[in-house]
């Protein structure tokens, strides 16, 4: 059985930090492409973050501009992780978050290109 697992989401102030994490089994991820996505009540998901495998020396990363400078998605090679640190936190980051997989090469902002998704970390940042 295929299954990512977040973890990590809580409440925190506003300029504080957070780390999200996101765990896969029932296959190997390590080549393929990570997101995070967002969803805020009543809102559609949004695209955050992506780590794109690109063989050596490593990934491609590319990011959101509402999180740009703040946030930074890392994984270690080798594991099946993906982590999203977040960093000067603002109340409209206050969503669920998701992480999610692509096992070829797709676009990376799109939601429909994404095969597996993870069930979610709710993240609330207070004023």
């Amino acid at each position: 059985q295929v299954q990512l697992i977040e973890s990590g989401g809580g409440l925190v102030q506003a300029g504080g930090s957070l780390r999200l994490s996101c765990s896969a089994s029932g296959r190997t991820f390590n080549r393929d492409t990570m997101a995070w996505f967002r969803q805020a009540p009543g809102k559609a998901r949004e695209w955050v973050a992506a780590r794109r495998w690109t063989g050596a020396p490593g990934y491609y990363v590319e990011y959101a501009d509402s999180v740009k400078g703040r946030f930074t998605i890392s994984g270690g090679d080798g594991e099946n992780t993906v982590a999203l640190q977040m960093s000067s936190l603002k109340p409209e980051d206050t969503a669920v978050y998701y992480c999610a997989a692509q096992p070829k090469e797709k676009r990376l902002r799109i939601l429909a290109d994404y095969d597996y998704w993870g069930q979610g970390t709710k993240v609330t940042v207070s004023s």
